[in-house]
């Protein structure tokens, strides 16, 4: 399945206030329906005082005003269903915001100490912050406190919460942050790190272990508390680890993000190694999305279309990002994020006017550049990604790293092989047939591959 992320704000305005909502994301169902994703994934919609854009809930069980109403996300579940597509929540089980009630009428919900430790925020900086005489924990913002999932209360209110959005048609969620959900009971500090982490991370962090601040050798019982609770649904973990730590996780998710792929490089020999060392075929692979910048930024616009094909000629769940599909860049950003992703977060284009057709009202961020891209004018990446997912059931279950080194990486699925050039020059194809799919027209003509382009072909 390909699941689709939508960043609500910067989806579809509907009624003007330069802010996407619920009802502009049903009024844009259809074009999800035609690209033939299986699945959309909602970013957070729940109250909060967007410290974090959505990351930081106020509220578990009601909808934010700026995005619609209980009855919008009622609306829109069902039309989602009657074209098809299931439809994934973000879930947010390790931290609330400040403001949520429980933090002033419970806040043994949450997780303090006398004095803090030497354990880091995610953004950098310390972990604790101040309230009162003691010190509370905030895995990333100081508005975002960390509940203890030690306490069994805890356990039950997000079960309910889990149950509640289950209860309303959704199919599954992203579960978010979820190697931070039990720490060290004892609180001890990290130790001082002997090798580095395995994935990026800021260097206050790099410079610890951070064996004791996330990741707790329990973490299984607090995965299999959302395990119950869930029951058959999707459950997709955000679990920022490197891929040797994650078959706990695998014992009660369905899938993980692949972090190790999308900080790769575009290089032959990272992005094999980064999808060889996925355990279990379980990955759910994504090289883009509201956190990490866009792919073809990332990438470069000229590797756009050969790495929409690696991206959707995975086997398992790919996860595509709002505006890969038309080869959406990044744009200058803004001044509402502190960490600086808002360059990620720029409104949908859907039309070549100044608006994009994402609002009628003055957009949240400016559009990037809607006259070049948009999907109303079609592109070639946007065929292309069209084309790419109606050929996935066509490719075989198992996945083979043949080669990834020179320039090329080239992965078996059955009958197919599928070849990406990440070089300046064109390579040549051994054992490859006739092309099936070709990220431009000739990529893959005379048993060549040519540079930047990606294709499909037969053993």
């Amino acid at each position: 399945m390909v699941a689709y992320q939508i960043y609500v704000r910067s989806f579809q305005d509907s009624d003007g206030d330069g802010i996407g909502d619920l009802r502009g994301v049903g009024s844009r169902l259809d074009h999800l329906a035609a690209l033939g994703v299986g699945a959309l994934w909602l970013s957070p919609i729940h109250p909060s005082p967007m410290h974090d854009f959505g990351y930081d809930v106020s509220d578990y069980t009601a909808v934010d005003p700026v995005f619609g109403t209980l009855g919008d996300f009622d609306a829109l579940v069902e039309a989602a269903h009657d074209r098809g597509l299931k439809v994934l929540m973000d879930l947010v089980p390790c931290h609330t915001s400040v403001e949520h009630p429980w933090f002033t009428e419970r806040p043994d919900f949450y997780v303090w100490a006398d004095e803090p430790n030497n354990w880091r925020s995610a953004f950098g900086g310390p972990a604790w912050s101040r309230h009162g005489e003691h010190w509370y924990l905030h895995s990333f913002y100081p508005e975002q406190a960390d509940l203890d999932w030690r306490n069994i209360e805890v356990v039950h209110a997000m079960q309910e919460v889990i149950r509640f959005w289950l209860a309303r048609g959704v199919d599954g969620y992203r579960v978010d942050a979820i190697d931070r959900l039990l720490k060290d009971p004892g609180l001890r500090d990290d130790p001082p790190a002997t090798a580095p982490f395995g994935l990026p991370v800021p260097e206050d962090s790099a410079a610890l272990a951070l064996t004791h601040s996330r990741n707790a050798p329990d973490i299984g019982t607090a995965l299999a508390a959302i395990r119950e609770a869930a029951g058959d649904a999707l459950l997709v973990g955000e679990v920022y680890l490197p891929s040797p730590l994650l078959k706990p996780y695998l014992e009660h998710l369905d899938a993980l993000f692949s972090f190790e792929l999308l900080h790769a490089r575009w290089d032959a020999s990272e992005l094999g190694a980064a999808i060889a060392g996925m355990p279990d075929g379980r990955a759910a692979w994504v090289l883009s999305n509201h956190d990490f910048g866009r792919l073809a930024t990332r990438f470069g616009h000229h590797n756009a279309g050969a790495a929409a094909l690696l991206l959707l000629t995975l086997p398992g769940l790919s996860f595509l990002y709002q505006g890969d599909e038309i080869g959406l860049g990044e744009g200058p950003g803004g001044r509402h994020d502190r960490a600086g992703r808002d360059r990620y977060r720029h409104p949908m284009q859907w039309d070549a006017t100044p608006r994009g057709g994402f609002t009628t009202g003055t957009p949240w961020l400016p559009l990037v550049d809607p006259a070049e891209r948009n999907v109303a004018a079609g592109s070639p990446t946007l065929r292309l990604v069209r084309d790419l997912i109606a050929l996935r059931p066509r490719l075989g279950d198992e996945l083979e790293l043949v080669e990834a080194e020179g320039g090329l990486l080239l992965l078996g699925r059955g009958e197919h092989l599928i070849a990406v050039n990440t070089g300046d020059t064109p390579l040549p194809l051994r054992g490859a047939g006739d092309p099936v799919l070709e990220s431009e027209p000739g990529a893959a003509a005379g048993g060549r591959l040519a540079a930047h382009a990606g294709a499909v072909v037969k053993r």
